[in-house]
């Protein structure tokens, strides 16, 4: 039978409870809230606009650009456009300014400085 040692034992409960807890955690979920809730919001009212305009502005909407393309059809793959971007930023700022965070904490809490 193996034993683990205090120093190579994996997390507990009580090791989730103190990193929840701690100031970098915190700090953490204040970027990702930062990034996620605006970017959220935006894209809910362009979608909520996009849905209105079909609904209501049937003359707009239907309104010819290039052939039998209509500006209905452009906002409607903008939205697809829009939901790719929307992930680049957000994939762009996990990089910058989430991803050292979230590895700081892991390696504190895995002990990966000893």
């Amino acid at each position: 039978m193996s034993t683990v040692s205090p120093d190579t034992r994996p997390p507990d409960a009580q090791d989730w409870e103190a990193v929840q807890a701690s100031p970098d955690f915190v700090e953490l979920r204040r970027r990702l809230r930062r990034f996620v809730f605006p970017m959220t919001g935006l894209f809910l009212v362009w979608y909520l606009v996009y849905v209105l305009l079909a609904d209501y502005a049937h003359g707009y909407m239907s309104t010819k650009v290039i052939g039998n393309i209509n500006v209905a059809l452009i906002f409607g793959l903008l939205q697809f456009v829009s939901t790719f971007v929307i992930t680049m930023l957000y994939v762009r700022y996990a990089n910058k300014d989430l991803d050292p965070q979230a590895k700081k904490i892991r390696d504190e809490l895995e002990g990966a400085d000893k």
